[in-house]
């Protein structure tokens, strides 16, 4: 069975990635699993840029095993495409959801709600060997809601509100999360480039 290193210690998207994959012959795991202790330097400008920089850095050490990375965030239209590639520390800090959240809500302060529009946006990069990288993108558009409820819930899900679901992303089960996120989205194009070389 062939190997997928999933370039991420994130356990929620590595269980995310496991769960949409499942359907291919494949071992899918992350960077623990894999015993590879590398922290990549993401000096892209954008999230495809990141991602790829993340996968042909982890692919060097990978032993010939497929690598898949990803980048993913936020964009929100009124400030100019921010947070971005910046999502995960936007408040300082690495991955402080709950900060996060709180400044993202700030810097909104005032704007209507129909001016609140927002876009999650997945960059995926698969190097299946030294010739072949397959590169997709996923997006999923939305609002950002103008009152942040804390709740158990993953980065800024609790303040993505999706029309067709009247509900924000924290607030639907994960299935039907996954079924349209844009990690999903992604995944699912991944998925048709996949089943050519497995």
């Amino acid at each position: 069975m062939k190997k997928l290193i999933v370039a991420s210690n994130n356990n929620h998207k590595i269980d995310e990635i496991k769960e949409m994959l499942k359907g291919f012959n494949l071992e899918v795991i992350g960077l623990k699993e894999a015993g590879i202790d590398i922290d990549v330097d993401e000096t892209g400008k954008t999230f495809m840029e990141n991602a790829e920089i993340k996968a042909r850095e982890i692919f060097s050490v990978a032993n010939g095993n497929m690598v898949l990375a990803d980048d993913s965030g936020l964009s929100v239209e009124a400030l100019g495409g921010l947070p971005g590639i910046y999502s995960a520390r936007y408040s300082g800090g690495h991955g402080n959801d709950k900060e996060n959240n709180k400044k993202l809500i700030k810097e909104l302060q005032g704007v209507p709600f129909n001016e609140r529009k927002a876009k999650f946006i997945c960059a995926m990069v698969l190097i299946v060997n030294d010739i072949t990288v397959v590169k997709v993108q996923g997006e999923v558009q939305g609002y950002i809601v103008e009152e942040y409820r804390e709740k158990e819930a993953f980065g800024y899900d609790p303040l993505f509100y999706v029309p067709e679901l009247k509900e924000t992303f924290a607030d639907v089960p994960a299935e039907v999360k996954n079924s349209m996120s844009h990690r999903g989205r992604a995944l699912d194009l991944l998925k048709d480039e996949l089943s050519k070389y497995i």
